[in-house]
């Protein structure tokens, strides 16, 4: 094998690592690449590195940004006082479709798991309990998938936060079990959001 097939391989292997990408579809991408390198792939390449070197998380909530601080954050027209607990950006993502959501966001960066060693202190649930606590915040969202993990972290956190006097909520009716934020519609994920429980 020459170099070039060498190097489309290394290619389709580190496609095929990323999610909804198996070895046939990462093939398929890969090739589709290198055959419009020129159109697409060079500047994928530049927006990549571009990415890899700007991107970096909030220094409040988490959520993706260019500075120090994201644009939800420096807004002062959302609600301070209601914090929406999310996994990923991916969810804040989700929840910021529909349009429903005034407040702030947390994401915490994934789930608990103790069969993957992921712990409180891994995740980031200190800086939620300090962060409720300083900001004077009212009321927290637990919007966190539906999941074991997910419903285990929902536990945790509802009994870290109610030490702090903060209504706790979940999301209401619309969330499959074992669904994903990510993978709702809009529609379902506004009725959830007005349906919310408190925990």
């Amino acid at each position: 094998m020459d170099g070039g097939a060498q190097e489309i391989v290394a290619l389709v292997e580190m496609l095929s690592k990323l999610p909804g990408l198996g070895p046939r579809s990462a093939r398929r991408v890969a090739l589709h690449l290198v055959k419009r390198r020129t159109q697409v792939l060079v500047p994928l390449g530049d927006m990549m590195k571009r990415v890899a070197e700007n991107i970096r998380e909030c220094g409040i909530c988490g959520n993706f940004c260019t500075g120090e601080l994201c644009d939800i954050c420096l807004s002062r027209e959302r609600d301070s006082r209601i914090i929406c607990v999310v996994q990923d950006v991916a969810d804040l993502w989700a929840m910021e479709r529909g349009g429903d959501f005034s407040g702030r966001y947390h994401v915490l960066g994934g789930l608990l798991s103790y069969i993957d060693d992921v712990g409180p202190e891994t995740l980031r649930i200190p800086q939620l309990i300090e962060r409720v606590r300083a900001e004077s915040v009212a009321e927290a969202i637990l919007a966190l998938s539906a999941t074991v993990d997910g419903q285990t972290t929902v536990h945790y956190i509802a009994e870290k936060l109610v030490e702090s006097g903060v209504s706790v909520s979940t999301l209401g009716q619309g969330v499959p079990i074992g669904g994903e934020l990510d993978y709702l519609d809009d529609g379902t994920i506004s009725a959830a959001l007005k349906s919310r429980k408190t925990y």
